[in-house]
């Protein structure tokens, strides 16, 4: 089976994805990111905008309706949650590889 061209994710990439399985504006997910990764990834508002911008043209997330007009709220799409699923299939294997020799 060929690889989809899109994998491996970058960590930043994947955790995006994650946070927006739940409609969240950018801080919110920066904020959802570092709780999920327990505080070892923490991602800078710069960095944000420009994945979230790259996202939006991969059409992996999309913009979602928000009551507060400051800020821009995003979800994850079909795409980019066959994606998501993709990557965590390939990291299980890659951790089921490891375990055959041990770690």
């Amino acid at each position: 089976m060929a690889r989809n061209k899109n994998l491996p994710l970058t960590e930043t990439t994947y955790y995006i994805l994650l946070a927006l399985t739940q409609p969240l504006h950018g801080y919110g997910a920066i904020q959802e990111i570092e709780r999920l990764s327990q505080g070892t990834v923490k991602i800078a508002a710069g960095t944000m905008y420009g994945a979230t911008e790259n996202l939006l043209k991969l059409k992996w997330i999309k913009e979602v309706p928000s009551s507060d007009k400051r800020r821009r709220v995003y979800r994850i799409t079909a795409a980019g949650q066959i994606i998501l699923q993709l990557e965590t299939q390939r990291l299980r294997g890659l951790g089921k590889l490891a375990e055959k020799f041990g770690y």
